[in-house]
């Protein structure tokens, strides 16, 4: 078994630990942000760290109404502009705490005054030593250069910051997203039988929108990178404004179809590429009965029901058991491909960039 497919299975328990161990420190921090709210939120990362920044900012804005913007770190390393960071909260996200222009970020928002925080899933990492509030992704050192553990924690600890900046998100509520992790897991062997025939796929769209349009970013990452499969990725919306002229008979395009109000645009596309004869697969769960309904050979369904209530959105909860079925179908398109998706070939694991 890869060390891929290892660290996909321990999703569960780091989640769980992620969410126990942080909660004291986030309980700490929210009677701080209570006290000075920010006006404005910047999220610093790069690769799957990036990735899970670009739900942070989705989920966020829905639920706290502050605006988050994504930092384009080099124009602070390359081009040296300076900001004024009054009333900002910066936060930098990376599974090893050494991305090199994501700490500069960090570093120049503290002596600019910035309120930062840091989400790393290394103690000692230089990342964990710059920030005002560090908070740790506690999923255990990841050993495979896919990460996969570390992305889902990520998303965990940007709910946590979610509560922590007044969303209405309760922590009963997160503490069944390990149980609904579980569940996805139980994809397994479907997920292994149904990669096979996927097997000499050389291009490939991912297509989502809202708070998994990281998802998107996600699985086609994982599939380039472990699979190298030329994997393009689009929001429903933006898909068919040009990008769908690509897609003929047989071309693979893979779904993110949860409940709630993307479901008619994804809905749409679906539809479209029925009339394409296009290649689709689409992961879903079991409060989406539209989705199931679809011939279930084009079907990926969580089994569980991950509609929220309202006023929260349908879909809130349903990106770290969506993500698990893609990671599973990316280590076994890999194994498939005779690939090891632990070395994929010309990358390491920490990547220092400036």
């Amino acid at each position: 078994m890869s060390k891929m497919r290892e660290e996909i299975l321990q999703q569960p328990v780091a989640l769980d630990k992620t969410l126990r161990l942080e909660l004291r420190r986030i309980e700490k921090l929210k009677k701080i942000l209570q006290a000075n709210p920010p006006q404005l939120i910047l999220l610093a990362a790069r690769g799957t760290s990036d990735n899970a920044a670009t739900f942070g900012r989705y989920l966020l804005e829905i639920t706290t109404g502050i605006p988050v913007s994504l930092a384009a770190p080099s124009i602070f390393t390359l081009y040296g502009a300076k900001f004024s960071f009054k009333q900002t909260l910066v936060v930098a996200i990376s599974q090893s705490g050494e991305s090199t222009d994501t700490n500069l970020v960090l570093q120049r928002a503290r002596e600019a005054g910035a309120r930062t925080v840091g989400i790393t899933n290394e103690p000692q990492s230089t990342l964990a030593q710059l920030a005002e509030h560090c908070f740790l992704v506690r999923a255990g050192r990841e050993q495979s250069v896919a990460a996969t553990k570390t992305y889902t924690g990520q998303l965990m600890m940007l709910y946590l910051l979610a509560y922590a900046l007044g969303a209405k998100i309760q922590i009963e509520q997160l503490r069944r997203v390990p149980e609904w992790a579980e569940r996805a897991l139980k994809l397994e062997p479907e997920i292994r039988e149904r990669a096979g025939r996927y097997c000499f796929m050389r291009h490939g769209v991912v297509v989502g929108r809202g708070l998994n349009y990281a998802n998107v970013y996600e699985f086609a990452l994982k599939l380039m990178e472990t699979c190298y499969v030329v994997a393009e990725r689009f929001s429903s919306a933006d898909f068919l404004h040009g990008p769908i002229a690509m897609v003929e008979t047989a071309f693979p395009v893979f779904l993110f179809a949860p409940p709630g109000v993307t479901w008619p645009s994804t809905k749409e596309i679906r539809e479209k590429l029925l009339q394409l004869r296009a290649d689709t697969l689409m992961i879903t769960d079991q409060s989406n009965p539209e989705a199931l309904a679809a011939d279930r050979r084009q079907v990926i369904e969580v089994p569980a029901k991950l509609a929220a209530r309202a006023p929260l959105p349908a879909d809130l909860f349903t990106p770290i058991p969506y993500i698990i079925p893609a990671q599973l179908f990316a280590a076994s398109l890999a194994e498939e491909k005779g690939l090891n998706p632990d070395q994929p070939r010309t990358l390491s694991k920490v990547t220092r960039t400036l």
